[in-house]
């Protein structure tokens, strides 16, 4: 299973560095956001997923048996993050588009007059 995993991150960064080198605006929105997605499984993997008893104290259950849920956790936060920061940004990039007209980042660069 890890093996998969570590497969798909490979990929996830893969795409998610193609697309920020881009210079299409969307599709760095789209990489940064690919990037955070492998960062998240990356942290799952790393973590594991634990045993299968929840994380409270009960009788007749060892410490082994219990699942970590420090990983699901910073995940969890890592997603509101994200979700967060790509919203921003696809607000931004949304303005930009309406005062210039491109989503070139070429084409957005400020003039000698204009900077």
């Amino acid at each position: 299973m890890e093996i998969i995993m570590s497969v798909v991150i490979g990929f996830l960064f893969m795409a998610a560095v193609y697309l920020i080198l881009s210079k299409s605006l969307i599709r760095i929105i789209i990489g940064t956001a690919l990037l955070s997605h492998g960062a998240h499984l990356l942290l799952l993997t790393m973590g594991g997923l634990g045993g299968n008893a929840p994380p409270v104290v009960a009788d007749g259950v060892s410490v082994s048996d219990y699942a970590d849920p420090l990983p699901q956790a910073l995940i969890l936060t890592a997603i509101v993050i994200s979700f967060a920061v790509t919203s921003f940004f696809l607000v931004v990039a949304y303005r930009a588009y309406q005062e210039l007209g491109t989503d070139n980042v070429e084409l957005m660069k400020g003039t000698e007059d204009h900077e």
